[in-house]
């Protein structure tokens, strides 16, 4: 009993000071936020006393952070939204619908993860300018959606491969095409996959800094991330606002850890369980 005890004890130790490391930062730009200028300038450690919530509003309204929400609201949504339909189409497609060519296929999405973005970044540039559609919500939208969708079809593939294909085979049975079958059975079937895969890829969008500072250079159509960064520049001398800009975009992201934790879970590990 007593060895078990240590051995709780060896592992529950590191855990607590992992813990401690992530949340630190977290209260220490909200201590910050609600500070005054001068509060901060005599002791940046100390507790605050004003409690300035007034500070969030100034970097929501005068910071631009308001726009700069609406802005990643739209491209993550649309981004996420066509990320689901495409991946969860090829998900299915690679998993039960065998064709000449398929393995390789499956083979190509999974090399695609290993790229990173910084190889294709240039050509990206150079082909989003020729087409128009650079500093435009379509653009990040394309470009998000080429960038993570192989991490989506791979990990549809993974969950669909779970799913027996006597289920398939009866659904074609009954008069169903590959579509009905996809619509009607794959669909609902994969609703728990989607909810997870959707949510960790609203996550790397909503994340995403270097995508969205390459495609949305003008300051009308930056992201949330790339807004927040500006604003160490523009509130260089005014860090308990600057603070605040940081907090505000954090707490979605928070707020997703904290009631997705099982559905985050359940998408990191679906290819190593699926298949």
């Amino acid at each position: 009993m007593r060895e078990l005890r240590v051995t709780k004890w060896v592992a529950a130790v590191p855990m607590m000071a992992i813990a401690l490391a992530t949340i630190y930062p977290l209260i220490f730009t909200l201590n910050v936020a609600l500070k005054t200028r001068h509060e901060y300038i005599l002791d940046r450690f100390s507790l605050t006393e004003s409690l300035r919530w007034d500070n969030l509003g100034a970097a929501w309204t005068s910071g631009g952070i308001s726009r700069y929400f609406i802005n990643s609201l739209i491209v993550v949504g649309f981004a996420v939204a066509l990320l689901l339909l495409f991946g969860s189409m090829a998900g299915f497609a690679l998993s039960h619908l065998r064709f000449r060519g398929s393995r390789t296929l499956f083979l190509a999405c999974l090399a695609a993860l290993f790229i990173p973005f910084q190889v294709i970044m240039v050509p990206l540039a150079r082909t989003m300018a020729d087409t128009g559609l650079m500093d435009t919500y379509p653009g990040l939208i394309l470009a998000y959606v080429a960038q993570f969708l192989p991490f989506t079809i791979y990990l549809m593939a993974s969950y669909y491969n779970g799913i027996p294909a006597e289920i398939v085979d009866a659904a074609r049975i009954d008069g169903n095409g590959p579509f009905g079958v996809y619509r009607r059975i794959m669909v609902p079937l994969g609703a728990p996959a989607l909810l997870s895969v959707g949510i960790l890829d609203a996550l790397f969008c909503w994340n995403d800094v270097l995508i969205a500072l390459l495609m949305m250079p003008s300051a009308q159509h930056r992201t949330l991330m790339i807004g927040v960064t500006s604003l160490r520049g523009q509130y260089s001398s005014d860090i308990p606002t600057f603070s605040a800009g940081v907090l505000i975009a954090a707490v979605p992201v928070l707020a997703v850890y904290l009631f997705f934790q099982r559905q985050i879970a359940e998408a990191v590990t679906a290819g190593s369980m699926k298949g």
